[in-house]
């Protein structure tokens, strides 16, 4: 199974900004697409965004578009996902995942990190 760790997250205003990082560990992350997903207490957990193995192609929940921004660098072997204009409603653990491709479910990939928290509070 493939190793991502999460990192960036914490605590901001609403209105503030955060960038995410996923990195990959003892393998390369460009032959991958890579996916972060959001889950809320109670709630279950929801696609944010998805980027190709290339980073030519990527999606977004409609929620989050035209505030979060997913990209990747290949020579870092990271994924980031920078959020802006942070909602209290943003609040949730964020995951990064990375199969063969963007599939629109949980289910799609199969390997995960362990999660960072958001929390968008004043």
């Amino acid at each position: 199974q493939l190793q991502l760790v999460e990192s960036g997250g914490g605590l901001v205003q609403p209105g503030g900004s955060l960038r995410l990082s996923c990195a990959a560990s003892g393998f390369t992350l460009d032959y991958y697409a890579t996916g972060w997903f959001r889950q809320a207490p109670g709630k279950e957990r929801e696609g944010v965004s998805c980027i190709s193995s290339s980073g030519g192609s990527t999606n977004y929940t409609d929620s989050v578009k035209g505030r979060f921004t997913i990209s990747r660098d290949n020579a870092k072997n990271t994924v980031y996902l920078q959020m802006n204009s942070l909602k209290p409603e943003d609040t949730a653990v964020y995951y990064c995942a990375a199969d063969l491709y963007c599939g629109s479910s949980p289910d799609d990939f199969h390997s995960w990190g362990q999660g960072t928290q958001v929390t968008v509070s004043s």
